[in-house]
This record gives structure tokens, C-alpha cells and sequence, in this order.
């Protein structure tokens, strides 16, 4: 769905006395727009409603707002057998730019989402699911050919760790847990 990009605080703002204890605090940095339903939109005022500050980001600005952030922290629609996620259009270009970057990229999903999909690229994310059904980008788009996929396809090997309600794993962990999930 979205990602957030979280940094700590900047120590010229804290005093002496409070930056001990406030060593471990962070603030979200940014949520990115999440087209082309732009959920992100709706995430930031969610968080905004609850005093955490945050800033709303164009998704294609975001290795220019990456390099200032700590972390990265992600959705899932589904957790792959092979530690990929498949997620909202864009969250492969946002890990690829972790990567280049040498930030973190954590997953944060439920345990429901792993499934015994296999997928080795984009080519093979289910086509029920990576396609918009023609939902529109622009308001006047009837004369403009365009292809608006919801998901992508992120690779285990950008993935740091991925925390869910039945403890954190690695990705190459994932294909055990799977193993015991269904053999119950």
C-alpha cells in the first residue's frame, strides 16, 4: 500500500537533557502518494489526525527524499514463498533505492498475506491482481492509451526483514514458516 520513510530527529533540536532519552525516538519522514488510487493521501491525514507529523510525497521524488531517511517501512498485499512481497505499484523502485542507498527496507505485514506464490519478476504477479481494471489516471484520459498496474513485484534480496504478528523473519525464512503453516 504505502511506505514510510522514518528519520530521527534532527539533534540540533533537542537539548542535552531530553536527547538521551529521546535517542531511540523517530519521526515519519515522509509518505509517498501511492497512485493510482493515491491511499497514501488518505495514510498521511490518518497520522496527521494523530499529532505524528509526516509529509506527503510525489512517488517518483522519492530516492530524492530517501537519502535523508533512517528506514524504510512497507505494506504487503502478499508475502511470496521466496520472501518477495507484492505490493502497490512502486514499492520495487522505492526498495531498489533503499538498496543503492543502504537504507533498511522492512516489511510489515500479517501472517494471513503469506501465500504459495512463487514469483521470479513482474511478468509473474497474477493478472487479477496487477491490473487496475481501467480505472482512470487523469480526469480527461478516453483518448489516451495507458496501462496502470496496482502491484509490483519486490525481490527477497531487497528485503531486510519482514515483521508480522507471528514473530520477524528474513525472507529466506519465509518458505519454513510457509512449510508449517500448511502442514497443520
Amino acid at each position: 500500500f504505502f511506505f514510510l520513510m522514518i528519520r530521527r530527529p534532527p539533534r540540533s533540536t533537542q537539548s542535552r537533557s531530553s536527547a538521551a532519552s529521546d535517542v531511540y525516538k523517530r519521526q515519519v519522514h515522509g509518505v509517498t502518494e501511492t497512485r493510482p488510487n493515491c491511499e497514501g493521501y488518505k495514510m498521511c491525514e490518518r497520522l496527521q489526525q494523530h499529532k505524528i507529523p509526516c509529509e506527503l510525497i510525489l512517488d517518483s521524488a522519492v530516492a530524492y527524499f530517501l537519502e535523508q531517511c533512517d528506514i524504510v517501512l512497507v505494506g504487503a498485499e502478499s508475502v511470496a514463498e521466496n520472501g518477495g512481497i507484492i505490493n502497490r505499484i512502486g514499492t520495487y523502485n522505492i526498495a531498489l533505492c533503499a538498496k543503492m542507498l543502504k537504507k533498511p527496507f522492512y516489511v510489515v505485514c500479517e501472517s494471513f498475506k503469506f501465500s504459495r506464490l512463487y514469483p521470479l519478476s513482474q511478468r509473474d504477479i497474477p493478472k487479477e491482481v496487477q491490473r487496475n481494471n481501467g480505472l482512470p489516471f487523469f480526469k480527461n484520459e478516453e483518448n489516451l492509451k495507458s496501462q496502470n498496474p496496482l502491484c509490483d513485484f519486490t525481490p527477497p534480496d531487497l528485503i531486510t526483514l519482514l515483521f508480522t504478528d507471528i514473530g520477524i523473519f528474513t525472507p529466506s525464512a519465509v518458505s519454513d514458516e510457509l512449510i508449517q503453516i500448511f502442514n497443520l
